[in-house]
């Protein structure tokens, strides 16, 4: 999905590391959910009321997938070396990433933990589909730059569904109470991720100018 050559992604660093390990994890563990009847298929945590209708099921199992393929999307070897699989892989997370954004849109009218966290999760679908879709149509118009500053942007927002599983933990033990920790962490699974994106970004920004400019 970007082009050969230097980018802004950064180089495989143990940061790099981890995100992969991470996202590959939690990407498998989301196919338990396309297991009919299969184990944990409607824990707490995700109780919705659309989850009998099968949204659940497609939201996981694309969501995993865009999960799995998201972190190679930054190798820069792999963009150089094997454009042609970058692509492929790249227009099969941007599928992923919109139809379990879509499936995603559907869940947050249905959370069991209200309009708060309707607004979280459904803002975040939202955001999910604008940044996926905005890197896709840079992609087709060859403005490769812009098109890997919005694929971060939209890994930022797949990665939700690791930061998510991170801050769990603090529900069940919160003084608040689980539910309304659940409310707060529909926006914070998200919001500090593309946070964080947008300050690499600016950060990026000027030292790649200043490294064209002293290679120029």
């Amino acid at each position: 999905m970007v082009a050969a050559g230097r980018g802004l992604s950064p180089r495989a660093g143990a940061g790099h590391w981890i995100i992969l390990a991470l996202s590959v994890a939690m990407g498998l563990a989301a196919y338990r959910y396309l297991i009919p009847n299969g184990p944990g298929l409607a824990p707490p945590i995700l109780a919705n009321r659309f989850t009998a209708l099968g949204v659940l099921t497609l939201h996981a199992g694309f969501a995993g997938t865009a999960l799995i393929l998201g972190p190679f999307q930054f190798f820069a070897g792999l963009r150089r070396t094997r454009p042609g699989l970058h692509r492929a892989l790249g227009k099969v997370y941007v599928t992923c990433c919109l139809a379990a954004g879509a499936a995603g849109l559907v869940l947050a009218f249905g959370a069991r933990t209200g309009p708060i966290s309707t607004a979280g999760f459904g803002l975040l679908a939202v955001a999910w589909i604008f940044t996926t879709a905005r890197a896709w149509r840079r992609a087709t118009q060859r403005r490769f730059a812009e098109h890997e500053r919005w694929m971060i942007r939209s890994f930022a927002l797949t990665l939700a569904a690791v930061t998510l599983r991170l801050y769990l933990p603090f529900a069940f033990l919160s003084p608040f109470g689980y539910d309304d920790t659940y409310r707060a962490i529909s926006f914070l699974c998200w919001v500090p991720n593309l946070v964080a994106a947008e300050l690499w970004l600016a950060r990026s920004s000027p030292a790649r100018a200043a490294a064209s400019h002293r290679s120029g």
